[in-house]
């Protein structure tokens, strides 16, 4: 099977999510326009898998992964992100009209439906959270767009759920308030060696520790 696409939903992955990230943002760049992009997660997945079984969770995730195909597409290009989350890239479409139609499909997705499985059919509610940032207001790279899109679920996810939320920039302070020196002095040579400016990697390795912890907040249920 190509690794690219994904088994249960027949999406491209991942990786095939960031190689057409860059190709778009390149393609932008040589011209004029705008790229947004939301990632989405289904709230309480965890939960229908421990209490309707991870099959029955399965068919959730792949309902959610459908009607995102089928809302979104031509227009959105929709991808399996990773653990409970898709992934959605609209060329030429700019933030607050992106929104507009992410908050749409998390409306539509309150409705109950019907999940039939084993000859058994359960009435589900599943709710999801987003998150959106855009080229070229949230930054410049699809690395960073998808940092600020995942910072967004994430607030989506901490202040509620069943929300989408918007990228924005975050108050920076200063690293000297809570590093020791030894630390600072390490990361210097860490940034000098890989060419790589210290903030960034600060970042990279509160992204890291964030999406550890988040994936075991999903797994408990969030």
């Amino acid at each position: 099977m190509d690794p690219e696409v994904d088994r249960l939903t027949g999406l491209r992955t991942r990786d095939a999510f960031e190689k057409r990230f860059s190709e778009v943002l390149e393609e932008v760049r040589s011209g004029s326009g705008s790229v947004s992009v939301g990632i989405v997660d289904i709230d309480l997945l965890g939960r229908i898998n421990v209490e309707h079984g991870r099959e029955m969770g399965d068919e959730v995730f792949l309902h959610v992964a459908l009607e995102m195909s089928e809302s979104f597409g031509p227009a959105g290009e929709v991808f399996r992100f990773g653990g409970d989350a898709l992934s959605v890239l609209w060329r030429d479409l700019e933030k607050e009209q992106a929104f507009l139609v992410l908050e749409q499909f998390r409306i539509a997705m309150q409705a109950p439906y019907v999940v039939k499985k084993d000859r058994k059919s359960r009435e589900v509610t599943c709710t999801i959270c987003a998150g959106l940032a855009s080229f070229p207001e949230d930054g410049g790279t699809a690395y960073d767009l998808i940092v600020k899109a995942s910072e967004a679920l994430y607030r989506a996810k901490v202040s509620g759920r069943n929300k989408v939320c918007l990228a924005r920039e975050e108050k920076m302070v200063t690293k000297t308030s809570h590093y020791t020196q030894g630390q600072l002095m390490g990361l210097r040579r860490l940034a000098e060696r890989e060419g790589i400016g210290e903030a960034v990697l600060l970042r990279e390795g509160l992204n890291d520790l964030l999406r550890k912890y988040n994936t075991m907040l999903s797994s408990r249920g969030s």
